[in-house]
């Protein structure tokens, strides 16, 4: 696999659309870099990596605080 993916790529292994993949690298969420004379955006495979991880902690996080607001 190349070291950097474009947002189609970044999107289709996502599965998600790519005006959202763009979203998240305007927001911030998904760290990348502009290159080239037209400014196309790259994003570098360990921070696709990084960005799955950090869901996965806010997803088990968010499960952890759901189970201890509910009454026992």
């Amino acid at each position: 696999m190349p070291r950097f993916l474009t947002l189609a790529d970044v999107a289709e292994q996502l599965q998600i659309n790519s005006p959202a993949a763009y979203a998240l690298v305007r927001s911030g969420e998904l760290k990348a870099i502009q290159v080239g004379g037209r400014g196309q955006w790259r994003v570098e495979e360990k921070m696709l990596e990084q960005y799955i991880e950090e869901r996965y902690a806010e997803a088990s996080r968010m499960i952890q605080e759901s189970k201890s607001s509910k009454p026992v």
